[in-house]
């Protein structure tokens, strides 16, 4: 059963306790040599994509944040919005919980999703 969690960090500017979140799809097209060429595609970035573009906005690594949790789950966008961290199981992510603790101290941590909120 797949477990999902919320990724807090806290913002090196303000200090509060912020999380990324895709506000709009990145467009991205194609400009032609010889004709004009109007094909767009919107999409949002992957997880870790988005996380590696917030390097510098928190005051923890993003680089060394993605590896911290790459053993034990993978970053995901959920409903085009929200950087979720999913693991296979609640032992997973409790784990992940441990290790984030441990490298990071409050800097970065998860909330866990209720599976009642997902519904």
């Amino acid at each position: 059963m797949v477990e999902r969690a919320v990724l807090w960090f806290k913002c090196a500017a303000v200090h509060d306790p912020v999380r990324p979140v895709v506000r709009r799809p990145a467009a991205l097209g194609w400009e032609a040599k010889h004709r004009q060429v109007d094909l767009v595609i919107e999409r949002p970035p992957g997880g870790e994509e988005l996380l590696r573009r917030m390097k510098g906005w928190f005051s923890a690594d993003v680089y060394l944040t993605i590896d911290t949790i790459r053993p034990y789950g993978k970053l995901k966008i959920l409903d085009d919005y929200h950087l979720v961290v999913e693991t296979k199981d609640m032992a997973d992510m409790d784990s992940l919980s441990d290790k984030l603790a441990e490298v990071f101290d409050e800097e970065v941590w998860v909330e866990h999703i209720p599976k009642t909120r997902l519904a």
